[in-house]
């Protein structure tokens, strides 16, 4: 997704995931805590991209069924973009949802392991958000 995503709003997601990381960091252990159980629920793109499909193919098909058959078209026009998606890890949905701050499996993945640096968890702690989060994404723990 972040490869079908524009550069500015991947620089604006990673810039507001290291803001996050020092803001829960300076608040304590207690915070980051809680963060990390914030994040295992948190949905990411890939999630929220199906579970609209879904909802959106359901609704068609109802009213497909008790209104119009017209409504059938929106069905056709969800299932060809999964498709599209499946193919080429892209739809039309996908800017929307990134400009609305979704992230994927490995941006969440990425604010997990930095804050569990800034916790201590590994031999070497983090120094600041912005190292851990540098350290994360380049492998060097």
């Amino acid at each position: 997704m972040a490869l079908h995503t524009a550069n500015e709003i991947n620089a604006q997601i990673e810039r507001e995931t290291v803001e996050r990381i020092a803001r829960i960091a300076a608040a304590g252990p207690e915070a980051i805590e809680a963060r990390l159980r914030e994040l295992d629920g948190e949905w990411d793109i890939e999630r929220r991209l199906e579970t609209n499909a879904s909802a959106i193919t359901l609704v068609s098909l109802g009213l497909g069924w008790w209104v119009s058959r017209w409504w059938l078209v929106l069905t056709g026009f969800v299932s060809a973009f999964l498709l599209q998606h499946a193919l080429q890890g892209w739809c039309p949905p996908v800017p929307i949802l990134r400009r609305m701050g979704s992230r994927t499996e490995r941006e969440i993945d990425l604010e997990r392991m930095a804050l569990r640096l800034m916790r201590g968890d590994f031999a070497k702690p983090a120094a600041s958000a912005p190292e851990a989060f540098a350290r994360v994404k380049h492998g060097a723990n």
